[in-house]
């Protein structure tokens, strides 16, 4: 099964380009970020069209979130129980959720897709927000491990975070920002702890995975390395081979983000569903 993750940055905008690499790059499970819509906005046909189901969660044109397979999805959780709201209160004194978060269930294995808040400026009430929103999904995670340790999960997304310095292409120009200050990497690092192993850089797999659209970030590779597929030790047993589609940075309108790729070897699981040819 291989199963991806990529912030398509408007999937209106990038329909056709995104379906085209679906076929072309035989994925069966495609992750996605920044949808920018809400469900009677979203362009399924192209879609259905190609053999895909899709399921998403999004409520306006920010943020959203949305699988597309062409296997079933199952067990379908828009958020996470404990995900913070941010904004303006309602009468009850309630925060207002964002669409950031996706779970199901294909062939046994759980996946999530996730867009993780920015946090804008270190000073700017969405850092805290976002600390918080990391913190919170840590804790449901280290749950979902403890709750179903057999079952193979993954996070896969946009986590808007350099762990690392070399995952910037210059360190020194990032002091005193969002996605490199320790707080962020910290939170990201407790991923680890509770169990969760980067499918990508643990296989030695280099590359950024983001160029702003500025400056001539893409020709001049002044990228950052900030999607990832974190996987628990089930999921990552499964894993046989992963990569950055950095190509997808080029030609017409493309997103800023490009696709993170792994395959997953499933064993007799996807054989069993096979017609007999005698």
């Amino acid at each position: 099964m291989r199963v991806a993750t990529w912030n398509v940055n408007s999937i209106r905008t990038r329909v056709g380009r995104v379906v085209d690499w679906l076929v072309r790059e035989d994925i069966d499970v495609l992750a996605m970020q920044e949808i920018k819509c809400k469900e009677s906005q979203f362009p399924f046909a192209p879609f259905d069209e190609a053999g895909y189901d899709v399921v998403l969660h999004g409520l306006n044109q920010w943020n959203g979130v949305a699988f597309a397979s062409r296997l079933p999805l199952e067990d379908v959780a828009r958020g996470f129980d404990s995900a913070p709201g941010f904004g303006k209160p309602d009468e009850s004194g309630a925060l207002p959720q964002e669409a950031r978060s996706l779970g199901v269930t294909v062939n046994g294995v759980r996946l999530w897709s996730l867009y993780v808040p920015n946090g804008r400026e270190l000073s700017d009430p969405h850092y805290p927000y976002k600390l918080d929103w990391l913190a919170k999904l840590a804790a449901e995670t280290a749950g979902w491990l403890a709750e179903h340790p057999e079952q193979p999960l993954a996070l896969m997304g946009d986590f808007n975070i350099a762990p690392l310095d070399t995952d910037v292409w210059d360190i020194a120009l990032f002091e005193g920002n969002t996605h490199v200050s320790q707080p962020e990497r910290d939170a990201f690092t407790v991923f680890e702890k509770v169990g969760l192993i980067d499918a990508l850089r643990t296989r030695g797999v280099e590359g950024y995975t983001y160029w702003d659209y500025q400056q001539l970030r893409f020709p001049r590779n002044e990228g950052m390395r900030i999607d990832f597929v974190l996987g628990s030790q089930g999921f990552d047993d499964l894993v046989t081979a992963g990569r950055i589609d950095r190509n997808e940075r080029k030609g017409d309108a493309p997103s800023d983000h490009v696709p993170v790729v792994v395959d997953l070897d499933l064993g007799s699981l996807e054989d069993d569903d096979r017609p007999m040819i005698f």
